[in-house]
């Protein structure tokens, strides 16, 4: 199956700060729907989404109009299979467009210098963790985010990045 991403720069600087961007987000997107092999795209030809490397200013508009909270956050993620009809078209369509994604970049930055992890490693987390959700993944109930959580993990580890959540001695 074929993964393609739709990127845009909606901020200059992340250029600067991920000149790799296209090709680490591609690599990302394709280990995540290779080791996941999400059972309602069996049979389809490709699959999509929409990534916006965004910056603080935007995703907090969004996030105040999208979840009433008027502050910036690392990533905002909206889901296609949430809108009610996802399911009833998805067997007329050969391609599947899973939804958008933005991330900020100036929250990026500083929490991968608070959590003292690269740029790089904390961009492939939180592309990951996005993906997970337009998969349907969440992390409101305890369960789901240890769920979630552990799948982040085993898909951290195969970009060689060490597990997020371990406690730091």
């Amino acid at each position: 199956m074929k993964t393609t991403i739709n990127l845009t720069f909606g901020d200059e600087n992340w250029s600067s700060r991920l000149p790799d961007a296209a090709a680490l987000s591609a690599a990302v997107f394709e280990k995540v729907i290779a080791e996941l092999k999400p059972g309602f795209l069996d049979g389809k030809s490709e699959v999509c989404l929409n990534l916006e490397l965004g910056n603080d200013e935007e995703i907090r508009c969004l996030n105040r109009e999208f979840r009433q909270i008027d502050k910036p956050t690392n990533i905002l993620s909206f889901a296609n299979l949430d809108d009610d009809d996802f399911f009833e078209t998805l067997p007329q369509t050969e391609e599947v467009e899973l939804g958008d994604i933005i991330i900020a970049r100036e929250t990026m930055e500083n929490q991968s210098l608070e959590q003292e992890i690269s740029f790089n490693d904390h961009y492939v987390h939180i592309l990951i963790h996005g993906i997970l959700h337009l998969l349907g993944y969440d992390h409101i109930e305890e369960a789901d985010r240890l769920e979630m959580e552990a799948v982040e993990t085993r898909l951290l580890h195969g970009f060689g990045i060490a597990d997020p959540y371990e406690e730091k001695a």
